[in-house]
């Protein structure tokens, strides 16, 4: 591991001992780093930077420099908004979770000294996610148009519900009376698709969910899809504005927007250290046989 990215969006007191540590493992070892300007802004009164190659914040820049890694600090909120920097440069991402439920960001800042060890000695795995892309005939997410978790549509301005209707591959598929629906990848599936009925899907299925939310027809229930699968939407309803989101970015629509969504031609990559796979995330972020019944309260 000869040079790499730090990328952050804020510095907490609290994680200031944890993240001084990376910076002295970084130095120790002689691995170059850069930092986004962001993270220089957030970090310059709290962090002794003086040591950093300089700054990276767009994806040109992330292209010419020949980075190993990109470190991200935060939760996996960090990492969805790095994902927009990276893009398909093909730098991998090793998580350091600095927040709180992390099905991306596995490392914990605990683990910081040991997840260095194995990033600099090679003991790793790169674990490859798919995302989505977006089309739409009116502007929408124009520069990015990729998610690594979700796209959504949902109502706004009115606590009516709005109606979604749907097509796979030219074919159409249901009209969704709802609050609003997601397209999940197998990444998003731990996220907002999870909290409203969906399936945990693996990474390497291959996969899109759909799954409406709060839909009035009780019938209507989560779809597993193949991920090379087209998907079409167009909403209606009684407002005039719906909220369109692409992971954690959103923007405005009409229903005169009609919007395809097709998996990316190129997925990001994530660094898997040793004993860390998704079963075992999964496992321990949502607690999976612990029985909690004879313990006092």
């Amino acid at each position: 591991m000869q040079q790499v990215l730090i990328y952050g969006q804020r510095v907490k007191d609290k994680d200031l001992e944890y993240i001084n540590n990376l910076f002295s493992l970084l130095q120790s070892t002689g691995t170059d780093f850069y930092v986004t300007q962001e993270f220089l802004e957030a970090a310059e009164d709290k962090l002794d930077l003086k040591q950093s190659k300089g700054t990276i914040s767009s994806t040109e820049q992330l292209r010419s420099h020949d980075i190993d890694a990109v470190i991200t600090l935060g939760g996996d909120g960090t990492i969805l908004n790095a994902m927009t920097l990276i893009l398909d440069t093909g730098v991998p991402i090793l998580g350091i979770n600095l927040g709180r439920l992390g099905f991306l960001s596995s490392v914990e800042k605990t683990k910081i000294k040991e997840a260095f060890e194995q990033l600099a000695s090679g003991s790793y795995k790169l674990e490859e996610r798919t995302l989505i892309q977006t089309h739409c005939d009116l502007p929408l997410f124009v520069e990015k148009p990729y998610a690594l978790n979700d796209f959504t549509l949902s109502k706004r301005d009115t606590s009516s519900m709005v109606t979604i209707h749907a097509y796979i591959d030219g074919e159409f598929l249901n009209s969704y009376w709802a609050d609003g629906i997601i397209i999940s990848t197998p990444t998003g599936s731990t996220g907002y698709s999870l909290s409203c009925g969906g399936p945990i899907i693996f990474p390497k299925s291959e996969n899109f969910v759909i799954t409406p939310v709060a839909p009035h027809n009780l019938n209507v229930r989560p779809i597993v899809l193949s991920d090379d699968s087209v998907i079409k939407l167009e909403i209606e309803g009684r407002g005039e504005n719906f909220l369109a989101t692409l992971d954690s970015r959103f923007e405005s629509i009409t229903s005169d927007h009609i919007i395809t969504i097709k998996k990316a031609d190129f997925k990001i990559k994530l660094i898997d250290l040793e004993h860390i796979s998704f079963n075992t995330t999964i496992h321990n972020k949502l607690m999976w046989g612990l029985d909690s019944r004879n313990q006092s309260i």
